[in-house]
This record gives C-alpha cells, structure tokens and sequence, in this order.
C-alpha cells in the first residue's frame, strides 16, 4: 500500500517470508531485503514476491547506517539501501541514497575514503569492459579519464531498498576512470546497459551527517589468533586489514585470506623502534588521528647504490580514514591517496592535478625493510616500487608504481614541533627536528655577526676541500647522503 509521510510518498507491503511489513521510499527502488528475515523482495506494483534470503552482511565497522541523513550540494538525502561487493583485493561498501524527487545517488566507502556519486549520461555507448585497460586514457561527454580500476567483482550480502540486485556471488566487471579534476566515473557492468555514476572525494563531516551509527555499536574486541610463528595472541581491529605483526616476535602475518585457516608469515629481526609509538593519539589537520601501523623504507636513485631511509606511518580516523605521516631527513609531510589521477608530463618532469603544476623533486627506487601494526593492504618486508615525488611549494604529490598498480598521493609539509605537540611529545621536540627546519632554529638565536663569522669559515673549508681535491686528483664527486632523493617519499600510496 502507498502512504504519505510529510510530502515524502513511500511504499509498504507485507513481507512474503515473515509477513513483516517492508517499507520503499524511493520510487526508484526495485527491490529490498526484509530487516527481520533477509528474505530478497521484488516489488510489483504494491506487492512484494521473495526471490531469495541475503547473506549476512559483513561488519567493517562503518561510522553509517541505514536512514542516516545529510546534505549533499545543499540538497537533503537519506541512506536507504547497503550493498557491500568483494573483488581480489578486498571489500567496499556502496550505500544508495535517496535524493529530493525520484532521484538516488551512491556513496561508496572503501577504507574510510568516501565518494558521492550520481547516475550518469556517458553520451555513448559504453565500450566492452575488457578494452578499459588500466593506464589507459578515454574520454566521455567531452571530459578525460585515466582507468584507474578494471576489477571482477561480485555482491557478497545487502540490506535495506535497492535500485538493481545483481545476482548474488555472480561476477561481474566494474570499471573506475579518474582524472586530474578529481572526478570518479564508475561503469557497472552487472547491469543492461551498464549503469554509469559520476562523482568526486567527499568528507564525512561536510555531508553534515545525522543518525550516523553510535559507537558504542562498535566492536572494541576485534578478531584475535594466535601467531603463527611464536603462539602469541594477536588482535585485528580493522574488517579489511590484509597484514598485521605480531608484537611479540615481530612477524609479519599475511589476512589477505581470512584468519580461520592456516596464516602465512614472515620472521623480522633487528626491529626498528618509531619514534612516534603505535597505538598514539595525535591532533593534526583537526582532527584526532591514531598510529595504527609504522613501515620503514630504505629509497636510492636508478643507478646508484647510495641509499637513504625514511618511515611513514599509517594514522586512522573514524570519518577521514587512512592517511600517512611521513618522517624524512628534509622534512615532515602528511599525505593521503589521491580520489582523482594526475597527469604527468612524458619525462615525469612535472605532474598536474586539481589545477595545480608540480615540479618533480625526486624519483627513486624505494623498498619496505620492516614493518609494524596493522594495515589495510598486503604489506612485506622487501615489496618494491619506483617513486616519484613532486611539489608546489608546501604542497606535495607522490607517485609510486609497482608491478601491478600506479598509486598517487597528495598532502602538505608539516613543522617539526607541530608534530611532536600533536603527539603530545614536546619533551622530546628536538628527536623530530629535520634538515629543513635546521637553517632556521639554528639561525633564529645567532646574530647577524655570527651568521657572517660562520659564511666565512664555510667558504674557506670549501676552498680548502677544492685544493685537496685537485692535488689527489680525485675523480669521485661529493654528494650529502640521506635525503639526495626522495625526501617526501610516496606516503605510502597503497590501496
């Protein structure tokens, strides 16, 4: 039967498994999942015939829920529908949202970064979707995309009114195009014609969010085993985490699939202590941020053997979701992936994204040498990938390619002591002090005679370092290690 809610009109009607009443609020909607029974619903008309029982759905412990409301672009919006799809690198979630009128959008969330898109005209028809190659670059209704993702996927559970319902566990092809404006172009294949959705990156706080899910809905207790190698308990507090180690005995354990059969790992020795402890607490880019994982990484340009390390850290915030703090020998830097996808000059000379032409500073050859806490991604001691850094003033861009994906990630530099206060460790500000932030502490108590005292004796040193050289008739030339290249590294743009 139809009902009228406000100016809002919905549908409801008996449930054919339980009899419990189902309830459809967008005219868009084709079909449901009963909350009481999971029976899979189609509706005809002002009835309802079962199809089938939903899965149950998977708890990644998202901050949304079911008739969580917002704005988007100023105009209201209600979360109606779940869908949640699994694919060789892991799981996302995609939640229908109902729009003013008969209009419904997506908000997807994966690893706490979210897109809002809405259906899309392609203005042609979309092309097969095994000539979407990754790396290539195509264009729809005049604008450039890159294809960032050409992923068989499969719906794995759902809840709440749908517009479409593939055929659960069947997979289907779902491509992602992104370029440098910061646009994301979905084609979903599961459907004829493909569905298309056209969005861009938004924050959880400027959807102005209400009935968001409580946290004390939250499981604290996550999933704990013990380690493979020396029987420890370990404990993984996120849904999708693809690698942990164990603090104990510092093995790197493979999630990558599931903890219920036998675990691969890796042994670690000569454990690297971060500065910054795992589990720390730190205000920065106001929000709260908590250090959930730590990777050291050991860099060098092609063709030479000097190298140089820097660590990053992995934060996490229940709204912003993953981001990285980066310690390098120049300098601090936040940064995280990227929603849309830069273009780069052929020579790699510069990058533009958003409107914004950076200059290459560094590209390097870079190599993960040790590991700690947990991480969304299948993370290994000895992974290797070829980086490129780029910037515009304070502002940073970060490619890194491996030989699977092409990853981008963008941030700022940050102040020395604005992290150790964020972390609440000013006792110890000097340990985070770096090479960019050196010139001015050291000069901000000299003065000006001092300063000139000090020039003088640098360029007699260099005279006298000049005169050695030619009388050895040295053929080496000299170069400062540490930070040469890759002093902002990729900020671990993994996904």
């Amino acid at each position: 039967m139809a009902e009228e809610n406000g100016n809002q009109r919905y549908y409801r009607a008996p449930c054919p498994g339980c009899g419990a009443p189902v309830e459809f609020r967008s005219a868009q909607s084709t079909h449901a999942v009963c909350p009481y029974c999971q029976s899979t619903v189609v509706r005809q008309g002002d009835t309802l015939a079962r199809t089938g029982k939903m899965a149950e759905l998977f708890d990644d412990f998202s901050p949304l829920q079911l008739f969580a409301a917002g704005r988007i672009q100023d105009k209201p919006f209600t979360l109606i529908g779940r869908l949640q799809y699994t694919y060789p690198g892991g799981r996302w979630t995609e939640w229908i949202a109902a729009l003013d009128g008969d209009r419904t959008g997506v908000l997807s969330e994966d690893n706490g970064a979210y897109v809002f898109a809405l259906p899309f005209d392609l203005q042609r028809t979309a092309p097969p979707w095994n000539e979407l190659r990754v790396g290539a670059t195509t264009a729809f209704a005049g604008q450039s995309y890159a294809v960032t993702s050409n992923e068989q996927v499969a719906l794995t559970s759902a809840q709440g009114e749908l517009p479409h319902l593939p055929e659960l566990g069947r997979s289907f092809a779902m491509v992602e195009l992104r370029n440098d404006k910061g646009l994301v172009l979905s084609i979903d294949y599961g459907t004829q014609p493909p569905a298309s959705y056209l969005g861009r990156s938004v924050q959880l706080e400027d959807l102005q969010l209400t009935g968001l899910r409580e946290e004390s809905a939250k499981d604290e207790k996550g999933r704990s085993f013990n380690c493979p190698n020396c029987g420890s308990p370990v404990t993984v507090n996120f849904a999708d985490s693809k690698s942990i180690t164990c603090r104990s005995c510092n093995s790197i354990v493979d999630l990558s699939q599931g903890i219920g059969g036998e675990l691969k790992h890796a042994t670690q020795d000569e454990p690297v202590r971060p500065l910054i402890a795992l589990g720390s607490m730190g205000q920065l880019q106001g929000a709260q941020w908590q250090v959930v994982g730590f990777q050291h990484r050991m860099g060098s340009a092609p063709g030479d053997d000097e190298l140089f390390g820097w660590d990053e850290y992995l934060l996490y915030n229940k709204k912003r979701g993953f981001s990285f703090l980066v310690d390098a020998e120049d300098g601090w830097s936040m940064v995280k992936p990227t929603t849309g996808a830069p273009v780069m000059a052929e020579n790699g000379s510069t990058a533009t994204y958003l409107n914004k032409r950076y200059q290459q500073q560094y590209a390097y050859n870079a190599e993960t040498t040790y590991v700690a806490g947990e991480f969304y991604w299948q993370v290994e001691r000895g992974q290797k990938t070829f980086n490129r850094d780029f910037a515009s003033g304070g502002a940073l861009l970060s490619m890194e390619r491996s030989a699977n994906e092409l990853t981008w990630s963008s941030g700022s530099k940050l102040d020395s002591g604005l992290v150790a206060t964020a972390f609440k460790l000013d006792a110890r500000k000097d340990m985070f002090k770096r090479a960019d932030a050196l010139p001015v502490s050291a000069a901000s108590g000299m003065g000006c005679g001092t300063i000139v005292l000090i020039v003088v004796v640098i360029i007699i040193v260099l005279i006298i370092m000049s005169t050695c050289s030619n009388t050895n008739d040295s053929s080496g030339g000299y170069r400062s290690s540490g930070g040469s290249y890759g002093g902002y590294s990729s900020g671990g743009g993994h996904k």
